[in-house]
């Protein structure tokens, strides 16, 4: 490699690698003389970064933290990360953050290429948080369905169900939302023919159909209130339930309080619904007796109120 400055980039690419790098392996990688790589790890020296040697059979050259920050060199994928980011840091409300993170945000994007800068774009525009998510979700799932938001695409995926239950969806998705340490996707479900909000760690496969869509009116301000529970009156009056249910919050989450923070854990056996429902009290009336558990009905009339006539229509059979 004869092109000086070409030659050190690709050196402080190596040494940017948290190992210890034998000059005779560099100089094999850079196909160059073990004199011509002392020559440039001086070189970099020089311009600020701190390469410090050691000697011995083990020894070698390895990039050590200074006094400065020096220019780092990133991959593709690592300048992404950092821009996304950089992103969700400047809508932080840690004071001080902001700021900051606008300004290392403007200096990365400024040099991204157009297909970085528009992979980056893509996922902050469709994206929207309420609380940090921590379950692991696939990277490559998030960016295919953030485009497919951006250019209202419909998608079709596998879904796996939380009893396990595997399914194909055909949607139009609008947001991806990240609340209570998940990721949901908030879509029009052409199939049921309803809003759905889908966790994202259960879609496997997602594939844009080519098909474009003209939004429809979500019910909700946004994707994000949608998630929340937050949603706008339509169909059946919105009510309110709260309830302790006698049962692990897993046995319960997917039979009831489909969205994210409906289901409460209070202890290994017990758990607390907590949610505003805009279908039937009769439904959830039956669903809290399929359950098969013993539960307490805090707040919800209209559910105590359909509980009652099922108690005398069953009342009326026995005795009948």
């Amino acid at each position: 490699m004869t092109d000086t400055p070409a030659r050190l980039l690709r050196l402080l690419s190596l040494l940017q690698t948290p190992r210890e790098w034998p000059g005779s392996e560099l100089a094999e990688r850079l196909g160059v003389t073990d004199r011509t790589v002392r020559r440039d790890i001086d070189r970099l020296r020089d311009l600020g970064y701190p390469v410090e040697a050691t000697l011995g059979v083990a020894g070698g050259y390895r990039l050590v933290a200074g006094a400065a920050l020096p220019p780092l060199l990133l991959d593709d994928e690592e300048a992404v990360a950092i821009a996304v980011g950089l992103r969700a840091a400047a809508g932080s409300a840690v004071a001080g953050i902001e700021e900051a993170s606008v300004r290392a945000l403007a200096k990365l994007e400024q040099v991204l290429p157009t297909k970085l800068r528009r992979r980056v774009r893509v996922l902050a525009t469709a994206t929207a948080t309420l609380a940090p998510s921590t379950t692991p979700v696939d990277p490559e799932v998030l960016t295919t369905l953030a485009a497919a938001i951006t250019n209202t695409e419909r998608v079709r995926f596998a879904y796996r169900a939380a009893s396990g239950a595997e399914s194909r969806r055909n949607v139009e998705p609008v947001g991806l939302v990240s609340s209570h340490r998940r990721w949901y996707l908030v879509c029009f479900d052409l199939d049921r023919n309803d809003w759905r909000s889908f966790r994202v760690d259960r879609i496997d496969r997602p594939q844009p159909t080519a098909a474009r869509f003209s939004p429809r009116t979500l019910p909700a301000v946004d994707p994000a209130a949608y998630v929340a529970g937050e949603r706008t009156d339509w169909g059946t009056p919105a009510f309110h339930i709260q309830a302790t249910i006698q049962a692990p919050a897993h046995r319960v989450i997917g039979r009831l309080g489909d969205d994210p923070g409906d289901i409460t854990p209070l202890d290994d056996n017990t758990c607390r619904l907590d949610a505003r429902r805009d279908d039937a009290p009769e439904w959830v009336a039956l669903r809290l007796l399929d359950l098969g558990v013993d539960f307490d009905l805090h707040d919800s009339p209209e559910v105590a109120a359909e509980l009652r006539g099922l108690r005398a229509r069953i009342g009326r059979v026995l005795t009948g």
